[in-house]
């Protein structure tokens, strides 16, 4: 039996969980605000704690950084709660020593498992800095959030990350949070495309040359790795290296130094190094397309980026951002057309939805963009088409389930209308916020 604290401004909320984790053999403790929480966690008479986000006064990630220098409270597994995640504070609370961070509300079986988990880890040192604003990782799926926690993880050390997914999932913005979340945040930042880059050219480009090292080196060149010295380095499209560079590669993560073409002298470097690819990199290892020791040596802490099919409660969101960016008087998508967009395959994924939304900032000339707009935009060029069919009631569809796929559509938008605000989406819905939370669960939107 663990001794929980809750520390939420929420009666009702509070009162609930402790009703449900008294029922699970637990025993509960219970703070209306950090301040009175934290006096709690220093009194160290409690196992773990569930601690709220937003709270007036001191917040969640305030507490977080205020019990560091407590003995007591510090090493107290914390599980941070939230109405509504967003890359920021997930990143954040991880980065400063949480133990997860869930999304409300919480299932029962949901929270037996994080108190087992918490309870079976034990006690936790936490990090101390904060990280900056990651306005750029928006998405509030499970599967993002998920790529948040990891973020907030891999910040705190300088071990290798593997990022992967399909082109245009948002590989180097993925990069570049993890190193403003990190220590090297005030250090450079080196983004290599491995890919664009001539075979023969790479080793040079990666780790320099000297002056009259080969055919047009008229100067000399400090590489990369060099450039990126104290900061990250990005090496995008890894899977794309040739395997006689990859050899070379291996050699400079395991020693830390470059040798320049035209030197013999190597050059010590310290420098994080984050590798991407689109390309299953464990099927290429398989056909002899990619060094296995170069594998494991880079995939130390993998991240995945589901494509944009896969996670379609991120659409509306991230459609929204896109739409408002830099506009005075920013444009809304309507009901039809968040329906439209979130039955649209995104072969090219974020970056595809970008290319769209920045277009029907231009050409639609009304405030609010409808399906009719999108299937314009769709059917341009190259963009593939949309599956589903048109957003008119299907043939045969029965009432109960136009309903609900209307009721889904209106839940959407307004979560994006109310940027994930889940109060403020139920006062734009008219209803209340727990009718909301049940309905989020019905429609797969949790």
């Amino acid at each position: 039996m663990a001794q929980v604290l809750i520390i939420d401004d929420d009666d009702d909320f509070r009162a609930t969980m402790a009703a449900t984790l008294t029922s699970l053999g637990h025993g509960v403790a219970m703070a209306r605000n950090a301040e009175e929480g934290l006096a709690r966690l220093r009194a160290g008479d409690v196992h773990m704690a569930f601690v709220d986000y937003r709270m007036p006064g001191m917040d969640g990630l305030a507490l977080l950084r205020s019990r560091h220098a407590d003995a007591a409270a510090s090493p107290v597994p914390i599980i941070m709660l939230t109405a509504f995640a967003s890359a920021q504070n997930t990143i954040e609370a991880m980065r400063l020593g949480a133990f997860d961070h869930l999304v409300k509300p919480i299932g029962r079986q949901d929270l037996a498992d994080a108190v087992a988990r918490a309870m079976a880890a034990g006690p936790v040192e936490p990090a101390g800095a904060s990280v900056a604003d990651d306005g750029d990782m928006l998405g509030h799926s499970q599967a993002m959030h998920q790529v948040h926690k990891r973020i907030g993880l891999a910040a705190a050390s300088d071990i290798p990350v593997l990022i992967t997914g399909e082109t245009g999932t948002g590989k180097e913005m993925v990069a570049r949070a993890l190193h403003r979340a990190g220590a090297r945040a005030e250090r450079p930042f080196v983004a290599v495309n491995c890919a664009a880059i001539p075979p023969d050219l790479l080793e040079s480009e990666l780790f320099g040359h000297r002056k009259g090292a080969f055919s047009g080196a008229t100067a000399d060149r400090k590489g990369y790795f060099r450039e990126a010295d104290g900061g990250t380095l990005l090496l995008d499209e890894i899977g794309d290296m040739p395997l006689a560079m990859q050899a070379k590669l291996l050699r400079v993560l395991q020693e830390n130094e470059v040798t320049p073409l035209g030197s013999s002298q190597p050059v010590p470097i310290d420098v994080r190094v984050i590798a991407a690819t689109h390309r299953h990199i464990d099927e290429r290892v398989t056909a002899g397309e990619f060094r296995m020791d170069l594998y494991y040596r880079l995939n130390v802490l993998p991240i995945e980026l589901l494509p944009l099919r896969e996670r379609v409660e991120d659409i509306a969101v991230l459609a929204t951002a896109f739409l408002d960016a830099g506009q005075s008087r920013p444009k809304r998508l309507s009901t039809a057309a968040v329906a439209r967009l979130e039955r649209h395959r995104w072969s090219g994924n974020v970056r595809e939805l970008r290319n769209v939304m920045e277009r029907c900032r231009v050409l639609v000339p009304g405030p609010v963009v409808d399906a009719a707009d999108l299937d314009g935009m769709l059917a341009d060029g190259a963009l593939p088409a949309a599956e589903g069919g048109s957003d008119e009631v299907g043939e045969g569809e029965s009432l109960p389930v136009a309903l609900a796929r209307l009721e889904r559509a209106m839940i959407v938008q307004a979560l994006a209308a109310a940027q994930g605000n889940r109060a403020e989406a139920a006062r734009r819905l008219g209803i209340r916020r727990q009718l909301l939370y049940r309905k989020l669960l019905d429609h797969g939107l949790e």
